[in-house]
């Protein structure tokens, strides 16, 4: 039984793939190294059985036909016999001394799944029933975590600079806590793909299942599983680093227009989710965990909209339309809040003179929060 399985998804990444897989090597025999090889047409696939060759019992090389990101890591999840469940994507990597004091706090945190909170309750029947399925108990250790925060860092490589993402002001450091003791975050900083570490069976328990061949499904795996979130620790280190700036990639702003229907299904399956009165009786009396949830989704929500502005084509615009209808038609509540918000008010403008202004602001905003 492993401490912590590392998913990889890989498609057409012979380039940068060894970079990744030699930085996550330093994890030792604990960590199994999952390289999903989702379909691809240059030399990954045999780089990946040469790395499982060289390193038996650490790497794994799994085939599969193309399915996207968010299939790759619905493979990852499938396959995963660690007790905590990491994505590192292929053109990225982790910081050495960050990783090793990550695995110290999961070795600590490496013990029967705690009482307490619907979730943690479903979770210890589950583990009661399974077999290496990664929530086997450590003698002596503490209750498992359902999430681990660490740092993340930006690096843009059109620019030579980085930033670092880092939660000091909204969570506690360095202890176990809950929702409860978590502070507002502030727009633009959220808990993103790169920032978690989940309990395995925990994912598994809350039903996750990326679409395929959809872009940015990143934001559903870090929103669906929330509910199911009781035990949380923050580890204030720079663990992984996120590298960005070619104009390939899907967080590229020209990129994302084109992928605008995308990013509106991804908007749309999120909306589908907190709506649901399943998710709200999930979340209970957890005000913080509640509010930090819609303003995820507004901000998703916002992304949307900005995008069909500054594109400003008429079938992105309407596609801005039929978002905000689809959220009036599945919570109408939950619209009139984020619509009668500044945000929401900003992204329903009409005229070229308003879109004008809210697309100057937007990228103030880039510049302030130094996003893509």
């Amino acid at each position: 039984m492993k401490l912590l399985s590392i998913a990889v998804p890989c498609y057409n990444s012979e380039a940068y793939m060894e970079n990744c897989i030699r930085s996550l090597l330093v994890g030792g025999d604990e960590v199994e190294i999952l390289i999903v090889d989702d379909g691809s047409t240059d030399r990954t696939a045999e780089i990946a059985d040469r790395l499982e060759r060289r390193h038996p019992g650490i790497i794994r090389a799994i085939h599969q036909p193309n399915k996207g990101h968010g299939g790759a890591v619905n493979t990852g999840i499938a396959h995963a016999t660690g007790l905590y469940f990491k994505v590192v994507d292929s053109d990225d990597k982790v910081r050495a001394s960050a990783y090793r004091s990550i695995l110290d706090v999961l070795r600590r945190f490496s013990g029967p799944v705690a009482e307490g909170g619907a979730g943690a309750k479903v979770s210890r029947a589950g583990a009661e029933g399974s077999s290496g399925t990664g929530n086997e108990a450590s003698e002596g250790a503490e209750p498992a975590l359902d999430l681990l925060i660490s740092n993340f860092v930006y690096n843009k490589e059109d620019q030579n600079r980085h930033t670092v993402m880092q939660y000091r002001k909204c969570l506690p450091v360095g202890r176990v806590f809950s929702w409860d003791e978590a502070n507002r975050f502030p727009i633009g900083k959220y808990i993103l793909m790169h920032s978690v570490i989940f309990r395995t069976q925990m994912l598994r328990e809350s039903g996750l299942q990326l679409p395929e061949h959809t872009f940015y499904v990143d934001n559903i795996y870090v929103f669906n599983p929330l509910p199911y979130v009781h035990r949380m620790y923050y580890l204030d280190v720079n663990f992984y680093y996120y590298f960005i700036g070619r104009e390939d990639q899907s967080v590229h702003e020209d990129v994302m227009i084109r992928r605008l229907d995308q990013q509106a299904r991804v908007n749309r399956i999120m909306i589908d989710h907190f709506a649901d009165p399943a998710c709200q009786d999930m979340i209970g009396s957890r005000r913080a965990l509640r509010q930090y949830m819609f303003n995820y989704l507004e901000i998703i929500t916002t992304i949307t909209s900005v995008l069909a502005l500054r594109s400003g084509t008429p079938d992105h615009l309407q596609l801005r339309d039929d978002i905000w209808a689809y959220l009036q038609d599945k919570d109408e509540k939950l619209w009139k809040k984020m619509r009668r918000r500044p945000l929401g008010m900003a992204m329903n403008v009409n005229g070229s003179l308003s879109r004008r202004v809210v697309i100057t602001l937007y990228h103030i905003a880039q510049r302030l929060f130094n996003f893509n």
